[in-house]
């Protein structure tokens, strides 16, 4: 397990490492309110589907135990909840864990107060709504790692087992993977760097690669951090250089998949994850390199039939045509205390900038999960009622 730590939770603080300041400062804000929650999921201080549910929820936690809501009756305890979460929803609204989460905890809140005896004193029954409140929301919080750690063990499992091209000698794979997946993006592990690590941590790896994620730059500043803060064997390539490197270097370093996170995985299969995932996909198919999706079955979205379905978020102007990062000194040293904006393009161009893009089912060959792996049946379809009969069950219903 990774000693990185994006969230630190003790019951009423809430703590969050700005990942604007990474790879350069270690810096975590204390975050208390839901608005301040809904800054730092929106401003990116904290980004990573898991994460970004466990801080939502857990923040909403936080201004509970500390007397937030002034409600009189649990009805109206209920609302507030209800209100609350329906504003932190709106903080990133591609990624599902944070739509599933929220729909759970409302879920959570109900049961809570038709367990409870009416006959109860109003103030005992509201009390009841908010510590079941916050026990769920701590447990989406303690459950992530346990999710993490399955998921690194299925997919390393499946990626050996599937994936080995078969020129080397020692059983070693390497892998691509894209944008931030790691402790920095959930609450510890990770999902597709989970798999990364469960694959140099069984002596099975050979080297990762990581590509730089433009224009928000999670995979030079985020993903890169975390590998040199493991010591495992990795090299940082440009979005651009992945066909490059699949077509002249593959074979030397036997790149046998390429491994990718997500924002929302829908009921066929197709993936919302961050922009770039879908051009890797199409270069993985051409050159025989296994393309594998590493989610929590909480990103998975058996609502939304088909990706046609999906809301994809666009970003401001600026990410493209500005940078910031701290200063390199002449002697080549950084200096995290100074940090300088400059335009990287005219300003006077036009941008378009969506966060994610939709990679189809069709060039998937893997989705891991933490209750298994899931691959395409005889008629070339993912199917997710096997690992989800009662969510499935309840969509297939309506």
């Amino acid at each position: 397990m990774s000693g990185l730590q994006a969230i630190r939770y003790s019951r009423g603080k809430l703590e969050v490492l700005d990942q604007l300041r990474l790879p350069h400062e270690h810096h975590y804000d204390e975050v208390s309110t839901s608005e301040e929650a809904f800054d730092c999921i929106k401003s990116m201080r904290v980004r990573g589907a898991p994460a970004i549910a466990i801080v939502a929820a857990l923040a909403h936690g936080v201004e509970l135990y500390n007397g937030s809501c002034k409600a009189s009756s649990p009805e109206e305890t209920i609302s507030y909840i209800d209100s609350r979460l329906d504003y932190l929803k709106q903080s990133r609204p591609t990624a599902v864990d944070l739509g599933n989460a929220i729909t759970h905890l409302k879920g959570v809140i109900r049961r809570a107060d038709t367990a409870g005896h009416r006959e109860d004193a109003t103030a005992a029954r509201s009390a009841a709504i908010i510590e079941a409140y916050i026990a769920a929301a701590e447990e989406i919080f303690r459950k992530d790692t346990e999710t993490n750690l399955l998921i690194g063990e299925h997919g390393s499992r499946w990626l050996l087992s599937n994936a080995v091209p078969g020129s080397s000698a020692d059983g070693k794979i390497s892998v691509l993977t894209h944008c931030n997946t790691g402790s920095l993006a959930t609450s510890g592990h990770g999902t597709a760097l989970g798999v990364i690590r469960s694959l140099f941590a069984g002596g099975r790896l050979r080297h990762a690669f990581c590509t730089e994620t433009r224009p928000y730059n999670q995979g030079s500043r985020l993903t890169a951090f975390e590998l040199v803060y493991e010591d495992i064997p990795s090299t940082l390539i440009t979005d651009s250089m992945a066909g490059a490197l699949f077509a002249t270097r593959g074979a030397e370093y036997d790149i046998a998949a390429v491994v990718v996170g997500a924002d929302r995985v829908v009921r066929n299969g197709d993936t919302a994850n961050k922009i770039g995932t879908y051009a890797l996909a199409v270069l993985a198919r051409h050159h025989g390199v296994k393309f594998v999706v590493a989610a929590p079955t909480t990103s998975i979205d058996l609502q939304t039939e088909t990706g046609a379905g999906i809301r994809i978020e666009e970003r401001k102007a600026e990410e493209l045509t500005q940078i910031t990062g701290a200063v390199v000194g002449e002697d080549g040293k950084v200096d995290v205390g100074r940090s300088e904006r400059v335009a990287i393009a005219h300003q006077g161009i036009g941008v378009w900038n969506p966060a994610f893009d939709v990679t189809a089912a069709e060039l998937i060959d893997a989705v891991v999960t933490e209750k298994g792996v899931v691959t395409k049946g005889a008629d070339g379809r993912f199917d997710f009622r096997g690992i989800m009969p009662e969510r499935w069950a309840a969509v297939a219903g309506k």
